[in-house]
């Protein structure tokens, strides 16, 4: 049997509106552990990382040499202990699955990983998370965590923020419709497997997803997939912070998802950017716990 270990980050260091940090315990109250049992998984839930709360702490204490990244120190600080916990729940055979928490604890997930494996990452997101310091409109990290982890620019001798395991050719960014200039020059200089809503409507969820999935797990050890919640449409998932018309469906997300277990390559996960003061009736923190456990084998009618 499967065992899930389940690693809190409540963070939002990385992001412009506060209330993300409160995502692990919105996600568990909705009933994570249920469904993850009810998709034939033994889940133990770690707890949460200690993380200190943005007010108590100075966003510009630690700045980058060049450009803007707020809140880098906190960040780099729980990304380091997420590493570990991470790689610890792989040495011990169980697949870790961060909540978070904004989207730069990714850079935790896959730093811990990529640790001692080569690995590919499928980034379901509006957005790419390409920026860096120097190109940021914003100066928020959770704009950031896939450049940090692939070592871009600036990145490029962070070590807490570096993966190792991971290349850009097995990265494969799934449902973007959010995309900065800067970013975008990223996706064709790098070669990067980009697949807009546009392809999805072109192409379908499943083959996208399927292609996405042969990229990312082509030569490695195993795969990180990245779920930001803002990846579906502000209809089905209310509660994020930088909601973007336009995502994909309650359905088209559960196939996607369907596919990743499929595929039998899943190494490691993390759900992000739930935001349960920007949410309705916590439906947002429960369809993450539904497509957790999609994920994890979960179906209408269960195979015997």
């Amino acid at each position: 049997m499967t065992t899930v270990r389940v690693i809190g980050a409540p963070t939002d260091y990385g992001a412009n509106r506060r209330g993300v940090d409160m995502g692990p315990s919105a996600i568990r109250y909705a009933g994570l552990g249920d469904e993850l049992a009810g998709a034939g998984v033994d889940v133990v839930d770690a707890g949460d990382l200690p993380v200190p709360r943005a007010e108590e702490r100075d966003p510009e204490a630690d700045p980058p040499t060049t450009g803007d990244a707020k809140f880098l120190r906190e960040t780099a600080d729980v990304c380091r202990r997420l590493a570990d916990e991470v790689g610890t729940a792989l040495a011990d055979g169980a697949v870790p699955l961060a909540l978070g928490g904004d989207h730069s604890i990714a850079i935790g997930s896959l730093v811990g990983s990529a640790r001692d494996a080569d690995v590919g990452a499928v980034w379901f997101d509006a957005h790419a998370d390409l920026n860096t310091p120097s190109t940021t409109p914003s100066g928020n990290v959770h704009g950031m965590p896939l450049a940090a982890a692939l070592g871009v620019d600036e990145f490029a001798d962070v070590e807490w923020a570096n993966a190792p395991g991971l290349s850009p050719e097995n990265v494969s960014l799934v449902g973007l419709r959010s995309v900065d200039g800067a970013e975008a020059e990223l996706l064709r200089d790098h070669g990067f497997a980009a697949y807009t809503m546009s392809d999805i409507d072109e192409r379908g969820i499943t083959d996208v997803t399927e292609e996405a999935l042969a990229t990312a797990s082509s030569g490695v050890d195993g795969i990180h997939v990245s779920l930001d919640l803002d990846w579906l449409d502000p209809n089905e998932a209310p509660g994020v912070g930088t909601p973007v018309r336009g995502g994909v469906t309650y359905r088209e997300a559960h196939s996607a998802m369907e596919l990743v277990d499929e595929a039998g390559s899943l190494r490691s996960m993390e759900l992000v950017e739930v935001n349960p003061t920007l949410d309705q009736h916590n439906e947002t923190a429960s369809l993450a716990t539904e497509l957790a456990a999609s994920t994890f084998g979960k179906r209408v009618i269960p195979e015997r």
